[in-house]
């Protein structure tokens, strides 16, 4: 069976191959509407998932739907919608001295594979993504959000066929573990697979996979508090970045603190306890947050505490000497994702900026904004820690791939 849908979603590509982007478009407004007109279908779908999990699973704020978040999944669809088509643009164009022309011409990948966990609002964005690219999505989510999936899919295949197109363009296959192998080894049925959710998974993927992947990594995310730092700027970009949503990839999971700045970090910290946030710090930090941190919420770290992406109200600190010192914890604990430097030095934020590898680096702004919609590109399909062809959040020029088309008028080569 799964076999059958692949071998669908392949010939489906074809369909899409020669729509034009303002058909393109003009569908995805059309997808866009009709999830607002039946979001109560849909979050009808999602209280059967939700049923089924424990609110106090940190998944569950991913899974949950409600009627404001549905809105913002069809808003980032037609931000999607207005776009510039990122096909069919010339990248590099030569003229060689025998008269052949050489254009670099960019073009789908064709069936684009997303392996995901509980996040529903992931099965919108993969296929407004992809179908603005040219691409047809073959989703295989979590059996967590199955039922929500489900629906959202159904919505987006109505549209399909009310305009004359194969539902197979967003093909959702069953959420059993299974269908994953499948996945990984249809080579010639998928042209490339991007997996998103858990370390677990990433690397699973990474390990098994035959057809080619983007790798998007887990987000074990830094925020370094200068020793020139605005104490009432790193308060509120510690608080925004570990407690906007806990459960998502740019969330803060270790503030790096300057130790002669140990004074002010009981501020920094101050709004954290209205978030019930546990702290597990190293001696130092421990030492100046005892007696200015609720006890219940304040822990000793241990060296297991760094790098870890804690996906819940839970973050570790640890006391640095300077910035060299953040750069080499960063380095070694760090996922790739996101990192934050709170400075008022612009020489320490460009020592920072140069020296620390990750996707993204961020000069006193939060790494909340580490997201399609916040970097203007309507949404994303993931955010790749990787360096091969696409890094930091991957939406419309990444589903990309090129070819060179080669014209001239007889010339042959001996």
């Amino acid at each position: 069976m799964i076999n059958d849908l692949l071998t669908q979603a392949k010939e489906a590509s074809g369909a899409i191959a020669q729509l034009s982007d303002h058909m393109i478009s003009k569908v995805l407004l059309q997808v866009a509407a009709a999830i607002d007109a039946n979001t109560r279908y849909i979050l009808d779908a999602n209280k059967e998932d939700l049923f089924r999990m424990d609110p106090d699973n940190p998944k569950y704020d991913r899974l949950k739907l409600t009627p404001e978040r549905i809105t913002g999944i069809t808003a980032d669809m037609r931000t999607v919608a207005g776009l510039k088509s990122p096909l069919h643009r010339t990248l590099e164009s030569r003229t060689r001295p025998n008269g052949m022309k050489i254009d670099k011409v960019s073009v789908p990948f064709g069936v684009v594979g997303v392996i995901y966990e509980a996040r529903p609002n992931v099965t919108a964005d993969v296929f407004g993504l992809c179908f603005k690219s040219g691409n047809v999505a073959v989703l295989k989510g979590g059996s967590d959000a199955a039922a929500s999936n489900r629906a959202i899919v159904d919505v987006i295949g109505d549209v399909l066929t009310l305009n004359g197109l194969p539902k197979e363009v967003c093909t959702l296959l069953p959420a059993d573990r299974e269908v994953t192998d499948a996945m990984l080894h249809a080579n010639g049925k998928i042209d490339v697979i991007i997996p998103r959710g858990s370390a677990s998974l990433i690397n699973y993927v990474r390990q098994n996979a035959t057809v080619p992947i983007i790798e998007t990594g887990a987000g074990v995310c830094h925020t370094y508090f200068d020793s020139d730092g605005n104490t009432s700027m790193g308060k509120e970009i510690v608080y925004n970045s570990k407690t906007r949503r806990v459960s998502v990839c740019n969330a803060l999971d270790c503030l790096l603190i300057a130790r002669d700045r140990l004074a002010d970090l009981p501020e920094i910290c101050k709004r954290l306890p209205d978030e019930k946030v546990i702290i597990y710090a190293d001696d130092e930090s421990y030492a100046a947050l005892d007696g200015h941190y609720p006890a219940e919420l304040l822990q000793h770290a241990s060296l297991e505490d760094y790098g870890r992406e804690w996906l819940d109200y839970k973050m570790s600190i640890r006391t640095v000497a300077d910035v060299e010192e953040a750069i080499a914890h960063i380095a070694r604990y760090g996922s790739g994702h996101s990192e934050c430097i709170v400075t008022r030095s612009e020489a320490v934020a460009e020592q920072f900026t140069s020296k620390v590898d990750a996707a993204c680096v961020y000069v006193n702004v939060s790494t909340a904004f580490t997201d399609g919609a916040q970097f203007g590109f309507g949404a994303e399909i993931g955010i790749s820690t990787q360096k091969l062809h696409a890094r930091g959040p991957m939406a419309l020029p990444e589903l990309t791939t090129y070819k060179y088309i080669v014209t001239g008028n007889g010339q042959v080569r001996w």
